[in-house]
C-alpha cells in the first residue's frame, strides 16, 4: 500500500488532457539523450575472488579539461579515492577501505510547468489563483555581463515557482503564455552531506543513511562493501503524482493541480543482496507495473537490456571481465530491428548501390566497433525509418510534437506492423511497412554514398568521435578529434560524436582494494602540459590505470614523483 495517494482533480480530463494548448506547448530544455550512465555490481557468489566487484561509467559531454579530477582525499577522519567535480570538497564516485559506490541518472521527471494568468502581463504583479488575485513575489535578478553593464531582470515568483517563460518566448509559448516551473532543484537540499558521509561510510547502514540527504536530480546509487553486501537505491525527492500528472503544461489557476506530497523515502526503488547476485542501472525505468506511483521520465532501455544479458550469464567474474563489459559494442536495438528491416524491405525495388548497403547490413555482426560499416548502414537506415513513420503526422501540429524515441518505435513495430502511423498522410496511397522500410533504405543510401565517397563509411569516421576544449570552436587546436572508437548512446560503450563515458571505474572489494579507472582527458588543464590529454589514448583502447590507494605508510614510496606543499598564510 502506498504511503501517499495523490487525488486527481475532478476536472483534469476536460481542463488538462483535452486542452490542445496544454498538450502542444513546447518545452525548450529537453534531456540530452546522449547523457546517461551505466553502473552495476556483482556479488562475491559470481566472482572469481569471492568478493563483490563494482563498476561505473557516467556518460556526459566530453571536454578538455575534463569535468572530473582524479584524486585521493585523505583527512584525519577519512581516506577516499575516486573522481571529484570542480568546487566539490568530496569524492563523487569512488571507494574507501570499506565500501565503493557509483551513480547513474535516474531519468525521473521532477519538473512541471503551470499556465499562469496575470492581471497585467507587463507588471506581473498579481495572478489569478483559487478564485482571487494573488500578489506575485517580484525579485530583481542581476546578470553580470563581461566588459559590459549589469542586466537587471524582474522575475515573478508564484506559489508554484518562478515564471521562466513569458510572452517574449514565442517559440515556447506561442506568444500568449506565462509558464511557471515547479522543480525539486529549487527546494533547499544538502547533496554535499551525502558525499561527505559516503566518503566516510563503512557499511550498508551508513551508505543508506548517507544517501538520504540527496534530493535532486534523482540518482541510482550502486554500492558494494568488504563485508559482502551489494545494493542499489534510486535516490531523490520525487513528487507523488496522480496518473499522467505533469506530462503536459497544467492549469495554474487553482491548487488542485499542485503536487500533493512526495514519495516516502522507504518507497524509493531499492534492492539489497538479490539472489541472482548482481544489480545494474543504465537509465532505464527502475520498477515494473506493480509499483504504486506514476513515475514519468526520459528512460533509456537498450543499454540496461544488454548489461542484463551479459551479467546474467557470467560467473567467476574478474575485474578484467568488467572492464571488457564497459567497452562492449553490442547493439541490442539492431538485434531487435534486424528482423523488421530484412523482413519488410523489397529487395527487388533496390538498385545496385542500395543492395550493396543491404548486403553490408545482412553480414554485420551487430557490433558497433570502430571499423564497422554495418553500424553506419543500420544507424542511417533506422533514422530514416523513424522519419518515415512519424514525421508526416507529427509535423501537422505546431509546434511540432516530439517523435517517440527509438525504443518506443521498435515496441510499436513489434506489436503491430500495420499501425496507423506507418501510412504517409501526405500521399493518396496507403503505405505499408514494406513501402516505408524500402524508402528508408533508399533515402539512407544517399547519405551513405556521400559518406563512402568521402572515405567515411566506417563507423568511427562517420561519427568522428571528438573531445572538444571547453571553448569548442574558439580553440579547435586544443581538441582531440578523429578518435578511433566505436559505440553509440544506446550501446554499453556509449560514445557518440562528443559524448561518452567520462570516467570508467572498476573496484574489486578485496584486501587490499583492487581498483582501475580511466577518463578521456588528463590531470592538467594546461594544453602545453604532457598531462593535458595523456589518458585519452588508453581510454580509446579500452585500457585502464591501476588506481593506487595510498595509506599512511606509502607517503615515502619511491613511486611518488613529486609533491606540492601549500604555504600557510
Amino acid at each position: 500500500k502506498p504511503g501517499i495517494v495523490p487525488v486527481k482533480p475532478a476536472l483534469a480530463d476536460s481542463l488538462y488532457f483535452n486542452n490542445k494548448e496544454m498538450v502542444t506547448a513546447k518545452e525548450i530544455s529537453k534531456p540530452d539523450i546522449n547523457n546517461g550512465s551505466n553502473n552495476w555490481v556483482v556479488a562475491g557468489s559470481k566472482t572469481q575472488s569471492g568478493v563483490p566487484i563494482l563498476s561505473n561509467d557516467p556518460h556526459l559531454e566530453l571536454s578538455l579539461p575534463s569535468i572530473w579530477y582524479e584524486m585521493q582525499l585523505q583527512t584525519p577522519s577519512s581516506n577516499t579515492y575516486g573522481v571529484s567535480l570542480p568546487g566539490s570538497p568530496f569524492i563523487i564516485i569512488g571507494f574507501n577501505d570499506s565500501i565503493a559506490w557509483g551513480v547513474t541518472n535516474a531519468q525521473r521527471d521532477v519538473k512541471d510547468y503551470y499556465d499562469i494568468k496575470f492581471k497585467d502581463d507587463k507588471t506581473k504583479a498579481e495572478y489569478w489563483f483559487n478564485g482571487e488575485w494573488k500578489k506575485s513575489d517580484l525579485r530583481v535578478e542581476t546578470i553580470k555581463v563581461k566588459d559590459g553593464k549589469d542586466v537587471f531582470d524582474t522575475v515573478a515568483y508564484t506559489v508554484f515557482g518562478p515564471v521562466m517563460f513569458d510572452k517574449s518566448f514565442q517559440d515556447t509559448t506561442k506568444g500568449n503564455r506565462n509558464l511557471a516551473v515547479r522543480w525539486t532543484a529549487h527546494d533547499p537540499s544538502n547533496e554535499g552531506m551525502t558525499f561527505y558521509k559516503l566518503n566516510r561510510s563503512k557499511n550498508y547502514d551508513e551508505y543508506e543513511t548517507a544517501i538520504k540527504t540527496f534530493e535532486s536530480p534523482g540518482q541510482n546509487f550502486v554500492f558494494a562493501s568488504k563485508s559482502g553486501d551489494i545494493a542499489i537505491w534510486q535516490q531523490g525527492k520525487f513528487p507523488a503524482r496522480w496518473d499522467r500528472q505533469g506530462l503536459y503544461v497544467m492549469p495554474g489557476e487553482d491548487s488542485s493541480f499542485m503536487w500533493q506530497g512526495f514519495i516516502p523515502q522507504a518507497e524509493n526503488p531499492h534492492s539489497k543482496n538479490p539472489a541472482r547476485g548482481y544489480l545494474e542501472s543504465a537509465n532505464q525505468r527502475p520498477v515494473d507495473s506493480t509499483y504504486p506511483y506514476f513515475i514519468p521520465g526520459s528512460y533509456i532501455t537498450e543499454r540496461g537490456v544488454t548489461i542484463e544479458h551479459y551479467l546474467s550469464g557470467m560467473n567467476n567474474i574478474t575485474p578484467d571481465d568488467m572492464m571488457k563489459l564497459q567497452n562492449n559494442y553490442f547493439n541490442t536495438l539492431a538485434e531487435d530491428a534486424k528482423s523488421i528491416l530484412l523482413g519488410f524491405v523489397r529487395e527487388a525495388d533496390l538498385n545496385a548501390v542500395e543492395r550493396k548497403y543491404l548486403d553490408i547490413f545482412k553480414n554485420w555482426d551487430l557490433m558497433a566497433s570502430p571499423d564497422s560499416k554495418g553500424q553506419t548502414v543500420f544507424q542511417s537506415w533506422f533514422k530514416n525509418l523513424e522519419a518515415g513513420i512519424w514525421k508526416d503526422d507529427l509535423t501537422k501540429v505546431k509546434p511540432m510534437l516530439p517523435w517517440p524515441n527509438e525504443e518506443t518505435t521498435m515496441e510499436w513495430l513489434k506489436r503491430d506492423t500495420a499501425f496507423k502511423f506507418i501510412d504517409d498522410i501526405n500521399t493518396p496511397e496507403v503505405e505499408t511497412l514494406n513501402d516505408i522500410v524500402t524508402v528508408a533504405l533508399k533515402n539512407a543510401s544517399i547519405r551513405l554514398s556521400k559518406a563512402e565517397a568521402e572515405g567515411k563509411l566506417e563507423w568511427t569516421k562517420f561519427k568522428n568521435p571528438t573531445v572538444y576544449h571547453l571553448l569548442k570552436d574558439a580553440l579547435p587546436a586544443f581538441a582531440r578529434k578523429g578518435l578511433n572508437i566505436g559505440g553509440n548512446n544506446n550501446i554499453i560503450n556509449a560514445v557518440t560524436h562528443s559524448h561518452g563515458p567520462s570516467w570508467r571505474m572498476v573496484v574489486q572489494m578485496s584486501t587490499p582494494t583492487e581498483a582501475y579507472g580511466v577518463y578521456p582527458g588528463g590531470q592538467s588543464g594546461n594544453p602545453g602540459s604532457k598531462f593535458y590529454d595523456d589518458y585519452i589514448d588508453n581510454w580509446v583502447a579500452g585500457k585502464y590505470n591501476k588506481l593506487w590507494f595510498m595509506r599512511d605508510g606509502d607517503r615515502m614510496d619511491k613511486n611518488i614523483k613529486w609533491t606540492m606543499k601549500f604555504k600557510k598564510g
